[in-house]
């Protein structure tokens, strides 16, 4: 037979707290930050030491479970009636498992399906932490998850676990569809709840996932942005320009009658800072092209993580920060792995001649947990604007608003991922068998790396064909050979 009691406690003794005889026994007084007064009887240890002790305000309800394990369950109540009566259908659901009516694993889900959305999605959260899920997916998974719940079941909000539908979820699909909302997007959605819903079923909450028999849009029908590679000329001119733009723009009159030229007055320090700044990012660029590295995975490279001095000098790329989950190790080509070398060299000398400056320690080598190229939160802005400061963009102001325009006569677009199409379609062009470049791509699917990842527009298609064997003639004669 269970029962139901207050479950006893004890802490060590406020600070601030005076300990002052209430009906003949010692108790504690003190204030919590908000004011509010709080007293607990006070007691002492079998070591001597002062503590406060005090019962919970709810009731728990100690019962055997459907094993026979004796079991401990807060109820959430005051009133030892109602606890009495969450006892009583702990009990119920207890025999029904021993009576085989039911199993263990549903009980268990269907005890979870009464608690709040926001509860569970906390501890998905934690688990994602924990498992060390990349921040991108860490912060935007729960959110996209927490959106279809607030906004699906007609109008109402999906409020608890048991009421997250295969219906709910592909009616709010088909509104967001309605609202342009792509289909890449919209499958996005789609993956983070059926993770959710993968792991609800891994940990008991969840009897099983209706989420995976979401459909999945078709995003080859519904694509909104297509990528394109850079020629030679563009990858020169936006190094360049990246290079150039942060002294360019501060050099620049941004007022009067003079505004748009250059003779803004700029101190030497200024000067250090921007032109060290436009070499960094023209080597974030330079990077992002010969490694085919994404724009978080070079953002996640510490010093550490850098090997000059291997048979062929290389990135070591952690499977945390990778994609795919794998790690890998990127290869440098010999003249980016000198930039590379010698800007950690300038790195270290300028960290040097500061500490100097301030009369500290001066640092023999980097520290490992050091970046080695800071890539700034707002790359993608900077792209945009390195693009037309090389003349492959123009950005318009519309209502306060700026307006980017980077799309050839294909409609295909530039953006910093289209680097890494740029160092795909260049290994393709350069020859590269396939299989090679699929390695170099890090890609599970080599028609990943031939379809998607290779621009058709900067291959020598022409000149392949030409390279074709001299065949007969169909009039008798011998084709000329090229």
């Amino acid at each position: 037979m269970g029962t139901v009691f207050r479950k006893a406690w004890t802490s060590p003794l406020p600070p601030g707290a005076e300990i002052v005889t209430v009906r003949g026994c010692p108790t504690a007084r003190w204030r919590l930050r908000n004011g509010t007064l709080r007293t607990a009887e006070v007691l002492t240890d079998a070591r001597g030491r002062i503590r406060i002790r005090g019962r919970t305000p709810t009731f728990v309800a100690k019962f055997r479970d459907g094993s026979g394990v004796w079991t401990e369950v807060p109820t959430g109540c005051k009133d030892e009636t109602a606890a009495k009566a969450v006892l009583a259908n702990l009990e119920r659901r207890a025999e029904l498992i021993r009576a085989g009516v039911i199993t263990a694993e549903e009980d268990g889900a269907s005890r979870h399906g009464s608690q709040p959305i926001e509860e569970h999605l906390e501890a998905w959260k934690e688990h994602l932490r924990v498992k060390g899920s990349c921040d991108h997916w860490l912060t935007q998974a729960p959110r996209r998850v927490l959106r279809v719940c607030q906004e699906a079941g007609a109008g109402r909000g999906i409020r608890r676990l048991r009421d997250l539908t295969v219906a709910a979820v592909e009616r709010w699909l088909r509104e967001r569809a309605d609202e342009g909302l792509s289909a890449g997007t919209r499958n996005g959605y789609r993956r983070a709840l059926v993770a959710f819903g993968n792991w609800c079923v891994r940990n008991g909450r969840l009897a099983s996932s209706p989420l995976a028999k979401v459909a999945t849009a078709d995003d080859r029908a519904d694509r909104r942005r297509t990528r394109r590679a850079l020629t030679d000329d563009e990858l020169m001119r936006l190094l360049d320009a990246a290079r150039r733009r942060p002294l360019a723009e501060a050099l620049t009159i941004q007022k009067g009658n003079r505004r748009g030229e250059i003779g803004a007055k700029v101190s030497d320090a200024t000067r250090e800072r921007l032109d060290r700044a436009g070499r960094e990012r023209a080597l974030i660029y330079k990077t992002l092209v010969l490694t085919g590295l994404r724009k978080g995975e070079l953002a996640s490279i510490t010093v550490a993580q850098v090997d000059f001095n291997g048979p062929v000098p290389h990135l070591l790329l952690h499977a945390r920060h990778e994609k795919a989950r794998r790690g890998a190790e990127i290869p440098l080509r010999k003249d980016l792995a000198a930039e590379l070398r010698a800007w950690m060299e300038e790195t270290l000398a300028l960290a040097q001649a500061e500490a100097r400056e301030r009369d500290e320690p001066v640092p023999a080598r980097l520290p490992p947990s050091k970046k080695l190229l800071t890539v700034p939160s707002g790359l993608i802005r900077i792209f945009n604007r390195d693009l037309a400061f090389a003349g492959i963009a123009t950005i318009e102001k519309r209502g306060g608003k700026e307006i980017v325009s980077k799309t050839d006569e294909r409609g295909r677009t530039v953006d910093i991922h289209a680097l890494r199409h740029t160092f795909g379609t260049h290994l393709c062009r350069a020859g590269v068998p396939l299989r090679t470049a699929q390695a170099a791509m890090r890609h599970s699917d080599p028609s990943l790396t031939a379809n998607v990842y290779t621009d058709p527009k900067l291959l020598d298609v022409a000149g392949a064909v030409e390279a074709l064997p001299a065949l007969a003639g169909t009039s008798g004669q011998r084709t000329a050979s090229v």
